[in-house]
Formats: C-alpha cells, sequence, structure tokens
C-alpha cells in the first residue's frame, strides 16, 4: 500500500518513514503543503498521514482542497494542538482520524491500518442555514436554489461558520482557521470579508456580537 506522509520535522518524518516502510508500506515524504497538496491529489495513494502546522498551507487546508476535489483519501492527521476543538476543527475539516503529538508509533499504526480497512469514506453531507446551502464535496453554495459565486477565501470563511452553529467565533480563531494568521496579518480582514458575504448571502447572515466575535444568524441545520 502506497502512503504519503506530510510533516515537515525532518527527524520525526525520517523515522515515521523508515517505520512504515519496515511494515510492508511504500512512503512518499513531503515536507510542506502545498508539495503534500500536490502528491496527494496525483498520487493515487491509499492514505495520508497530514501534519497540521505545515509551511506554505496548513494541514487544514490542504484536507479541504482534497475533499473539494471529491478526492477521499483516508487522511490521519497528526497535530500539537490537543484541545476538544482543535481536533473538531480537523475533522470537521474532513480529515478522517486525529492523533496528537507525542503519540506513540504503535497507536498511530493501529490507527492507520484501521483507516485503511475502512477505505475512502462517503461524500460529505451539505450543510445548511435557512435558505443557505454549502456543499463541501464540489465548493458549490446556493441560496434559494441559485448558485452564488464566492472566492476560495469567502467559501473558507462560510464553511468554518456553518460548521458552528449557534457558536459566537472571534476574529482571532477565524484568522487563525481561514487566513493561517501570522504577526503580520491585519485582523480587519475579518470585517472585511464578513461584509462581502453579506452582500452576496444577505445582511442578515452573519452578526456581529460586539466584542466578542461573529455568528451564523438562524439555526443552521444538516442536509443530505
Amino acid at each position: 500500500m502506497r502512503l504519503l506522509l506530510v510533516e515537515d520535522e525532518a527527524r520525526l518524518a525520517a523515522a515515521l518513514q523508515r517505520g512504515l516502510r519496515a511494515e510492508g508500506f511504500t512512503v512518499d515524504l513531503a515536507a510542506d503543503g502545498p508539495t503534500g497538496l500536490e502528491l496527494a491529489r496525483d498520487g493515487d495513494y491509499d492514505g495520508v498521514i497530514l501534519d497540521v502546522m505545515l509551511p506554505g498551507l496548513s494541514g487544514y487546508r490542504v484536507v479541504r482542497a482534497l475533499r473539494a476535489d471529491e478526492n477521499w483519501v483516508p487522511v490521519l492527521m497528526l497535530s500539537a494542538k490537543d484541545g476538544e476543538y482543535d481536533q473538531a476543527d480537523g475533522l470537521d475539516c474532513g480529515a478522517d482520524d486525529y492523533l496528537t503529538k507525542p503519540f506513540s508509533y504503535v497507536v498511530l499504526l493501529a490507527r492507520l491500518r484501521a483507516l485503511l480497512r475502512r477505505g475512502a469514506p462517503q461524500r460529505p453531507t451539505v450543510l445548511t442555514a435557512g435558505t443557505i446551502a454549502l456543499d463541501p464535496a464540489s465548493h458549490r453554495v446556493t441560496r434559494d436554489g441559485a448558485e452564488v459565486e464566492l472566492t476560495s477565501r469567502e467559501y473558507e470563511l462560510l464553511e468554518y461558520l456553518i460548521r458552528r452553529p449557534g457558536e459566537v467565533i472571534s476574529k482571532t480563531e477565524l484568522l487563525d482557521h481561514v487566513w493561517d494568521a501570522t504577526p503580520d496579518t491585519d485582523p480587519n480582514l475579518v470585517e472585511v470579508y464578513v461584509g462581502y458575504l453579506r452582500r452576496k448571502l444577505g445582511r442578515s447572515l452573519v452578526e456581529t456580537v460586539r466584542g466578542a466575535g461573529y455568528r451564523l444568524a438562524g439555526p443552521p441545520r444538516r442536509g443530505v
């Protein structure tokens, strides 16, 4: 079986590659997000082991891009972040399992084999909020049944909000997860892009909770 390991810690990547090869896997390596995404798209892998914090493109964005391409290769995410919301973020964006660092190699191998036994996951459900529908498989967004053209950043912002029904989400969290923010990232980007969504999808779609952040208006629900 062919695996792709996307990990920028060289020593960890080399150790995992040696161990997995000893178990009979063929393992290709990528040390950054863009390379990992390119290989995952073109490599016909049986599984991907994907770090979250990567140069160039985060693991979250890599797996979102794969699912948008309707590439359902099983993905096991690795992260030093061990909070329950971090794990939920990884699974919500399309990963199949999530393992926190430091981890036991025996556990990683068991989780990986379980994923490979299950094979590629089913197509995800369409996410809806009122008259807005977002299809993670096709990256299509509709309002009252009519397709609405969004930029990739607008789409990612809407998806992040629609997957957290009823939650107030801070600017900082949105910058971290939608923009992969650096210290130089302008925090006003969130306000600007919320404005874009309101113009395209309705001014009442996103509520501003003063001093706290933003919340998707109305009771979001899931469809099929």
